[in-house]
């Protein structure tokens, strides 16, 4: 692409900027606060009618999912994202407020200014007439942040997630890096049964909380082999790069101080490097269980979620092309790293699909009482989605 069409290409992005701004406001001020999933239908509908508003009129709703494409044939470059929002600490979240530079909300960092510059960096391209070999496909999925069944699970399950792909970009909050990898993920809620007596009896009760120590004694063992390990991809600090067995992030057992615990109940985060092999790392992890199971203690265990790790190379031509980019738009060296969570890449990297991360927010401020995205910082988002859909549909 020739500078003078690079320039213009930018200055069509530019031209966006408060367009950019409203609507990341409108989008905020849905609450679709994930768990339980409040507002799915109200963002979808508002999503759909916006784009087909700035000219995307094959917008059409799938589920609860929203798609649309620009340019023509089949070799298509995704931009997607996720809608739902983790629950707000308080009603004003929803109420947008621009303060300075800065816009502040629910979902805005997380991630509804990146929905926001993903969809006006398609727009720009279509604005300049880009010659493209290809197409942009434009997604927003919900459930992203309990790694549900109405978002990209859906898509794939129908057999649209990352059809005729060429790579995937998704604007999560990645604090001015480019995230290549994420960690797997396998969480579980054990519930120990015990039976319950007067601690003046206690011989005639069965403590739960106690068998719960005995169970929680092999899973620290394991904690202590898993975290050793550590993954080739970049992370900071160094610490971070160990593998993780977490235990109790939520914990619960008995109902007063006299008398024996009937029930325990406990959290087990697990997650994966990349470089470890996701199934046996969750056998191992069950196992530890089962024997305690076959040992005579009562336990049930129930998944709350898994997620498998996923990478991509750094040298493949969208990761350079993001990277060249991101340099060029910033002026800022890129940087790859592993994000410490659970990404919507694993589902395309699945396929073989080249899939990477990066966008306005920061990682920092996502999920908390003062969440905020800044203004330039979604404009520089979207800038770099566009020239590098430029880029690399252009080969």
């Amino acid at each position: 692409m020739e500078a003078s069409a690079r320039s213009t290409l930018l200055q069509a992005v530019e031209g966006h900027r408060e367009a950019m701004v409203g609507w990341t406001r409108k989008l905020v001020a849905i609450p679709t606060e994930n768990p339980p999933g409040n507002r799915y239908s109200q963002a979808a509908q508002n999503i759909r009618e916006h784009l087909v508003e700035i000219g995307f009129g094959d917008a059409s709703i799938i589920g609860d999912c929203v798609m649309a494409f620009a340019g023509e044939g089949e070799r298509t470059l995704y931009f997607g994202g996720h809608y739902d929002v983790v629950p707000a600490q308080n009603a004003a979240q929803f109420e947008p407020q621009l303060k300075g530079v800065n816009l502040f909300g629910r979902g805005s960092a997380d991630m509804k200014g990146g929905l926001a510059a993903m969809t006006y960096a398609a727009k720009a391209l279509c604005d300049c007439a880009v010659p493209l070999r290809g197409r942009i496909g434009l997604v927003f999925v919900p459930d992203e942040e309990t790694a549900g069944p109405r978002g990209s699970r859906d898509l794939a399950a129908r057999g649209l997630l990352g059809k005729n792909a060429i790579g995937m970009l998704t604007p999560e909050p990645t604090g001015e890096v480019i995230w290549n990898a994420n960690r797997g993920a396998i969480t579980l809620r054990v519930t120990i049964k015990g039976k319950s007596a007067h601690v003046g009896r206690q011989f005639a009760g069965v403590n739960a909380f106690e068998q719960m120590l005995l169970v929680c004694q092999a899973l620290a063992r394991l904690k202590n082999e898993v975290e050793t390990r550590t993954t080739s991809y970049g992370i900071r600090p160094d610490a971070a790069r160990r593998s993780i067995l977490m235990m109790g992030g939520q914990a619960e057992a008995g109902k007063n101080f006299n008398v024996v615990p009937e029930s325990c109940s406990f959290t087990i985060d697990r997650r994966i490097n990349p470089e470890e092999d996701f199934d046996e790392e969750k056998c191992r992890l069950l196992a530890v269980l089962e024997e305690a199971r076959a040992a005579g203690i009562d336990l049930q265990v129930q998944i709350l979620q898994e997620g498998a790790s996923a990478g991509a190379s750094e040298d493949s031509p969208l990761g350079a092309a993001l990277a060249r980019n991101v340099s060029e738009v910033t002026g800022r060296e890129a940087r790859f790293e592993m994000c410490p969570g659970l990404l919507e890449i694993r589902f395309y990297a699945a396929n073989g699909i080249p899939a990477f991360a990066y966008g306005p927010g920061m990682l920092t401020v996502s999920h908390g009482p003062n969440e905020f995205v800044t203004v330039d910082r979604i404009v520089e988002c979207a800038a770099v989605y566009a020239l590098t859909a430029a880029d690399v549909l252009s080969v």
